[in-house]
């Protein structure tokens, strides 16, 4: 029997319009009302800010933040501990900074678990107050450089650079504030950014992405554009063993992510082009019930594999479900265009991290 939509996809299918009828066109009347008076909170806070009504914390230490315009998932977890190696690479002690939306009970929400694996010698501060959390990085952990974690719309701290990620395949939430859409803010805030970067730019024709650069320049005349492509290397499982070239015929499809048609498209591009398809909804807790009804479904549907994201990896923590192997696509981040823009912005903070402060490159270095 066909899984029911969750209210997740329901809500997608609605605001998206895929969803018809006269019930339906009334539901979005409605939400187009509530996303007025939300545009106008909204507007009034940000104009706040600008005008110095509302109070913007400073940091001692560099801050770079990481954001998007749009609810769901942009890619910003891969981008984050792209980000970490860059200034690890550079021999600066690096902390992340969030509000931890989704923590369970390990007090680390799921973007959390991944860079924890990611970037194991990076510390991760997860407290709704940023401002609290900039403190405590910098007076007890010692360190040089905040890396702030869906960070656009969190003005309360300041930041030196503001870097948006902007989803190549839903670039705009269906082109509405929330809840009509899935813009958390109007698309004029771009120009707040330093640096626009297009997310999942492979997954799009070269005519799609042409007008989407044209239309962030619209939007923003004088901001620089960098084109990224999450890259899949290849399948690993929960002990980090690599997939066989072939996962045989029939392959499962499990996630719980704010963008279920970007993995979708990615296990495409792997050559798995019909999966067997489990949505849960984003930042989902599996559950023992979850995953005794996976093992179930996957010895159900004969599945010779099933395949899942990094995020939903590090909270199932399994190699396989009843018995069929699990894995998870492993991506690294590849730009595409305006590695420039993004290494002009990033190399001038490395003159304000305190040369005593700095790790002490190795011997051999």
């Amino acid at each position: 029997m066909p899984r029911a939509p969750s209210t997740e996809q329901r809500f997608r299918a609605l605001v998206s319009g895929e969803t018809t009828g006269l019930r339906a066109t009334l539901i979005r009347a409605l939400l187009s009302l509530a996303s007025f008076g939300y545009g106008l909170a909204i507007r009034l806070r940000n104009a706040f800010y600008d005008w110095r009504v509302s109070r913007v914390n400073p940091s001692e230490l560099p801050v770079v933040s990481l954001g998007n315009l749009t609810t769901g998932g942009t890619g910003k977890t891969p981008l984050a501990a792209f980000l970490a190696r860059w200034f690890r690479d550079r021999h600066v002690r690096v902390c992340f900074l969030s509000r931890g939306y989704g923590a369970g009970d390990s007090a680390l929400n799921d973007e959390a678990l991944v860079l924890e694996r990611l970037c194991p010698d990076v510390p991760h501060l997860q407290n709704p107050d940023r401002v609290a959390s900039a403190r405590i990085a910098r007076e007890e952990l010692a360190s040089q450089l905040l890396i702030l974690d869906d960070g656009f719309q969190h003005r309360r701290l300041a930041r030196n650079l503001d870097l948006v990620l902007i989803d190549a395949l839903n670039p705009w939430g269906y082109g509405h504030l929330l809840p009509r859409g899935l813009l958390r803010e109007p698309r004029s805030s771009l120009r707040r950014a330093d640096l626009a970067l297009i997310t999942r730019a492979d997954l799009i024709t070269p005519d799609e992405l042409s007008r989407l650069r044209t239309e962030i320049t619209r939007l923003a005349p004088h901001l620089p554009i960098a084109e990224v492509a999450l890259v899949a290397d290849q399948l690993v499982n929960w002990s980090g063993q690599a997939a066989p070239p072939s996962l045989g015929p029939r392959v499962g499809a499990v996630s719980a992510i704010g963008n279920p048609e970007s993995f979708r498209r990615t296990l495409q591009n792997l050559g798995i082009t019909a999966p067997v398809v489990r949505e849960f909804p984003d930042h989902h807790r599996y559950t023992r019930d979850d995953v005794r009804d996976l093992c179930d479904w996957a010895r159900r549907e004969r599945l010779d594999a099933v395949c899942t994201t990094r995020k939903d990896l590090v909270k199932l923590q399994l190699d396989d479900l009843g018995g069929v192997p699990l894995w998870c696509i492993d991506q690294r981040v590849e730009l595409r265009a305006g590695a420039d823009h993004l290494a002009a912005l990033l190399t001038p903070l490395l003159a304000q991290i305190p040369p005593e402060a700095a790790d002490e490159p190795d011997d051999e270095t």
